[in-house]
């Protein structure tokens, strides 16, 4: 029997509705600061839902070029930033000598939501032809996972857990077992999620 790999924590990134990386984040959990607040993204006036928790004072730009953030969902770029927060943390270099041995499972419980909205008003307004050819590889939950990858140089396992709101951890347990059983020196794992959007919003009111 193959000896199992001890797994350990090294580094790590986020960004929440209480900071937008692990040190504000913490400090604010620990003196109780609130992040639900009114909904600012979208209006919502229809919904019975007026709350959530948005992220605040973040501008995708300050991290990501703006041509290449226009390629991504938003869960992803948020996915990338987080990424980088983590690998900082952990002073961990990926380069040729390990990149194969260094995996990313990131998981999103809906993906790029408010892509595919965007996609279906302009499919309704100006036909098929309008529909944008990145529509696709951005909404797809996974793609969180292959951007970062990309982004980092990381080549090692990846892929995607959806199992709704316990996503990020699943992903995690994952990422655990390819360490463990030797599959992967490092991994990259967690989960990303964009949903305040119309859809979401009156789909989340709808299940109360």
């Amino acid at each position: 029997m193959t000896k199992k790999q001890r797994v350990v924590v090294t580094g790590l990134g986020a960004l929440s509705p209480i900071g937008n990386d692990v040190p504000t984040m913490w400090n604010n959990a620990l003196n109780g600061v609130n992040g639900i607040d009114s909904i600012t993204r979208i209006d919502t006036d229809p919904y019975q839902v007026h709350i959530a928790g948005e992220l605040k004072d973040f501008d995708v730009e300050s991290y990501i070029p703006k041509k290449e953030a226009r390629k991504m969902a938003r869960f992803t770029q948020y996915a990338v930033v987080a990424a980088r927060q983590a690998i900082e943390d952990s002073g961990l270099t990926i380069d040729e000598t390990n990149a194969n041995r260094v995996g990313v499972w990131i998981g999103s419980g809906i993906g790029g939501m408010e892509t595919f909205e965007e996609a279906f008003e302009q499919l309704q307004k100006r036909g098929p032809r309008r529909v944008s050819p990145f529509f696709v590889p951005m909404l797809i939950p996974d793609m969180a996972s292959g951007q970062v990858s990309i982004d980092l140089g990381a080549k090692g396992p990846n892929g995607s857990t959806v199992t709704a709101c316990a996503t990020a951890t699943n992903s995690i347990g994952e990422a655990f077992k390819f360490i463990e059983r030797g599959d992967a020196d490092v991994m990259i794992a967690g989960g990303t999620e964009a949903p305040i959007t119309h859809m979401s919003i009156a789909g989340f009111s709808a299940s109360r």
